[in-house]
């Protein structure tokens, strides 16, 4: 027996490595605190990255639009594609203006479509019954991230005409 004690002794006391339960719980705090801060300045930068994106698009659709005007005489119609005239050769009735489109007119592989996959909106302007004829013959925006056009999320290329009436109408005030 006392020789058991001695061994006992002699023996450094073996203490088992790992982490406690306190120290493995405040890691998991830091990861979510530092995850939360990530969500509060992460999440509307993404917002406003996407309604970039998308007036980048409309805008990239504008000036191919404008090159499709200046070649072929006119903008495209539903019946030649409408903004598909952008990308692929519409079939015209008169060939001479099928021999002037020098198209694509935008990068092939584009895609028609906003930041959140909603399709890109195009309508023409009927100007003979606008009293004020100024701006593009032509409507060009996306619905936004709800889908549904005619709300306040809607982006819309304002006519730089328009800006400046805006500006002096504020002005005036």
């Amino acid at each position: 027996m006392i020789l058991q004690r001695t061994l006992d002794r002699d023996q450094p006391c073996a203490r088992t490595s790992g982490f406690t339960l306190i120290e493995v719980l405040l890691v998991i705090v830091i990861i979510l605190m530092l995850a939360g801060a990530l969500v509060v300045f992460v999440l509307p930068q993404q917002k406003g990255a996407e309604r970039n994106t998308t007036r980048l698009l409309l805008t990239q659709i504008q000036a191919a639009l404008d090159t499709y005007r200046l070649n072929v005489g006119s903008y495209p119609s539903e019946d030649q594609g409408g903004l598909g005239a952008l990308l692929i050769k519409p079939m015209f009735e008169n060939e001479r203006l099928g021999e002037k489109w020098q198209g694509p007119y935008l990068k092939p592989g584009t895609k028609l479509e906003d930041a959140w996959g909603n399709i890109i909106h195009y309508e023409m302007i009927d100007k003979s019954q606008l009293t004020e004829a100024a701006g593009p013959d032509y409507k060009l925006y996306s619905v936004g991230p709800d889908g549904q056009p005619d709300t306040d999320d809607d982006i819309k290329l304002i006519d730089e005409k328009e800006t400046e009436k805006d500006s002096k109408t504020v002005l005036d005030q």
